[in-house]
């Protein structure tokens, strides 16, 4: 009479095929994760790069308005332009900013960006990002009015953000936008043929210092190899937890009667 082995005294091929997929498929997901974590850093890195050399270089003359339809944001954004216009009197709008910026570390708190517009000499107008105001100094009579004579300016160039599906409207009645979107600010107020950019302003401030104008500076958040060591971290864990669970099952099987 013949005894039949029993259940799990030895290793099969069956018995390690589901361990071994599940391991295996973890194993790529965990490589693959930390290799895209890689590449993202070195997306990140150039980058960073790119933007420092546009914001420390000098800057170059603003181009006139004939040239604008062609300028497009890879090509320009970013970049430090010199120009002289005049504000138009009596127009602003405030773009609500949450809580500082990326590119402006010299601003905390929440409050609001001013943005007006400004004509040039060759009748192109410009919206100007003229700088931070707290919260509470809204209101055009609590600062000094933007002067209505030409004036130089120093700037950078940025584009249109874009609306993400939870930004609230613009509130027209307030004067409020939470988007830096001065296409959509200018058809809102009125104001005709703008540039399809605006300037972030750097100089000259204002007397008393409101809005608060200021150098942009990169400062991107980079911490992909950090993401990247721990993806690499799991898969060695992985193959270290499947190696001991491998151990285990064939000592049990070397063990168990037959």
């Amino acid at each position: 009479m013949t005894a039949t082995p029993k259940a799990g005294a030895s290793l099969s091929r069956q018995s390690l095929a589901l361990p071994i997929l599940f391991t295996a498929a973890a194993l790529a997901t965990f490589i693959g994760l930390g290799t895209w974590q890689l590449q993202r850093k070195a997306w990140k890195d150039g980058l960073t790069q790119s933007l420092e050399a546009r914001l420390t270089a000098a800057p170059a003359e603003l181009p006139p308005s004939l040239r604008w339809p062609s300028l497009t944001a890879s090509a320009n954004e970013f970049r430090r332009v010199k120009f002289t216009a005049a504000f138009v009197p009596g127009e602003e709008a405030l773009v609500f900013a949450g809580g500082g910026s990326t590119f402006r570390p010299d601003i905390s708190g929440s409050g609001y960006w001013v943005f007006a517009p400004a004509r040039l000499a060759d009748g192109g107008t410009v919206v100007i990002n003229r700088g931070f105001v707290p919260e509470g100094r809204q209101d055009p009579s609590t600062r000094t009015a933007a002067g209505a004579a030409p004036q130089e300016m120093t700037g950078v160039m940025r584009w249109p953000e874009a609306a993400a599906w939870f930004t609230p409207a613009g509130e027209r009645s307030r004067n409020i936008w939470f988007v830096r979107d001065p296409l959509a600010i200018a058809d809102a107020k009125g104001w005709a043929n703008v540039a399809p950019f605006f300037i972030e302003l750097e100089t000259p401030p204002p007397p008393g210092g409101l809005p608060q104008p200021g150098r942009l500076q990169v400062k991107l958040r980079n911490e992909h190899l950090q993401y990247a060591l721990t993806w690499y971290a799991l898969a060695v864990a992985i193959v270290v937890m499947f190696a001991i669970w491998l151990r285990g099952r064939r000592r049990d099987a070397a063990t168990s009667p037959r």
